[in-house]
């Protein structure tokens, strides 16, 4: 009798201890147990789902003929008839090309002026003059906007500007650069590296100090020279953060800066500044009387559907290669 209950009540115990183990793993699987680490993040949670996902829904006025008075759902159904204006105007040619030509000339330069500071300033030896380098290199990232484009403007004048001074010394005719349209995508580009080059090499900077220094003690002991050490070792030690930083600017590569354009943007130089970005403010917000609100909408959804486009076959491309990826 004693072994009989003696061995009910261990069966009795490992159903309890198994009942436990499947809660326990329930439990784990919904991750509850770490319920500090969600409460964390409940509040970032919170603001992502109030301002980025339940806006989406007005993404439908891009559809319909919108009127504020009458409201999202109020407003009368077109259909595709936005978007048929959008491909039909005389400047949606002019500012898809405009917008590309910009994306992808910016996307190289913004990619290897960065490393090639962060090389730079990875191999100074002296502490003080490597933190006063990248002080200096990232302080321009500060700068306004507005400031940076009315610095273009005082540069780039004919009658007074620097750059027309260097020119002159090698007899080239003063311009007022800001309005030719040849000059827009130089400008645009420069100016954009001078202002963000400092800032994006510190990422590339904090990539280079997780390499190991044994590698470059022992690759000096078989007789590899700085450039070697460069190119064999920190090189594939950033390479994975420059994948990732490319995929990502690729998904925005038609998010054109609309600030920047649109405080550069003149009458003359119009030809070569009208971007997607403009075009949809000015249509639909900026417009004196009607203003379309739905065609806006139309040329905004039509840029986002591309970027997503983009990121999309950019992250293939990328796992296709056996390199990094975003997911």
């Amino acid at each position: 009798m004693e072994n009989e209950s003696t061995r009910a009540v261990t069966v009795v115990g490992e159903k309890a201890a198994k009942r436990l183990r499947r809660r326990r793993s329930a439990v784990s699987k919904l991750g509850l147990r770490h319920w500090q680490l969600w409460l964390l993040i409940l509040p970032g949670l919170v603001y992502l789902v109030l301002f980025c996902y339940l806006p989406m829904y007005g993404v439908i006025v891009a559809f319909e003929n919108y009127s504020p008075i009458l409201g999202v759902f109020g407003s009368p159904w077109v259909g595709w008839t936005n978007f048929r204006s959008l491909f039909n105007s005389y400047w949606f040619e002019i500012m898809l090309v405009n917008t590309l030509e910009l994306s992808l000339y910016s996307l190289p330069v913004n990619t290897i002026f960065p490393i090639v500071l962060a090389f730079l300033i990875n191999e100074v030896r002296h502490s003080w003059f490597k933190k006063s380098v990248q002080t200096i290199s990232y302080a321009p990232y500060f700068v306004s906007v507005i400031v940076t484009v009315g610095m273009c403007y005082t540069f780039t004048d004919a009658g007074y500007g620097v750059v027309n001074k260097l020119f002159g010394l090698f007899g080239v005719e003063a311009k007022d650069w800001m309005y030719e349209p040849a000059a827009f995508n130089f400008i645009y580009i420069l100016s954009g590296l001078w202002q963000g080059c400092g800032w994006w090499a510190i990422i590339y900077v904090a990539a280079l100090s997780s390499v190991d220094p044994a590698l470059h003690e022992a690759a000096t002991i078989d007789g590899a020279g700085r450039f070697k050490r460069i190119w064999h070792i920190n090189l594939p030690a950033i390479l994975p953060t420059a994948i990732i930083l490319f995929i990502m600017a690729m998904g925005g590569i038609m998010n054109v800066g609309f600030e920047k354009a649109f405080l550069m943007q003149n009458s003359s130089n119009l030809v070569a500044s009208e971007i997607i970005a403009t075009y949809a403010y000015k249509v639909s917000i900026a417009a004196t009387g009607y203003k379309n609100y739905g065609f806006g909408a139309a040329v905004g959804l039509f840029n986002s559907v591309i970027n997503i486009v983009l990121l999309l076959a950019a992250n293939f491309g990328a796992k296709l290669l056996g390199k990094e990826s975003l997911w």
